[in-house]
């Protein structure tokens, strides 16, 4: 454990950081799950809806600093050529 008081605080930091990241992180993830189980029932109204949730995820991740923004462009990208790939 960090013996100085400014330490300390960065460790009490660190945490609610993580914390928060975990969170966006994992809100991320879930909206790409959910396009891609719409995708698999071939619903693509139900689809175009998810995709938009999820492409606000992964914005709000990068911006955040979750991910990078290479990473979030992909995201986008995959799921965006699932969703229109549909008939």
């Amino acid at each position: 454990m960090a013996n100085m008081k400014n330490a300390k605080k960065r460790v009490l930091v660190n945490i609610k950081k993580e914390k928060a990241n975990n969170e966006f992180e994992a809100s991320m993830k879930t909206a790409i799950k959910n396009v891609e189980r719409a995708v698999a029932s071939k619903d693509k109204e139900k689809a175009n809806d998810k995709l938009k949730v999820a492409i606000k995820a992964i914005d709000k991740a990068a911006q955040k600093g979750v991910t990078s923004k290479n990473t979030s462009a992909r995201n986008k990208s995959r799921l965006s050529k699932k969703v229109n790939s549909m008939e």
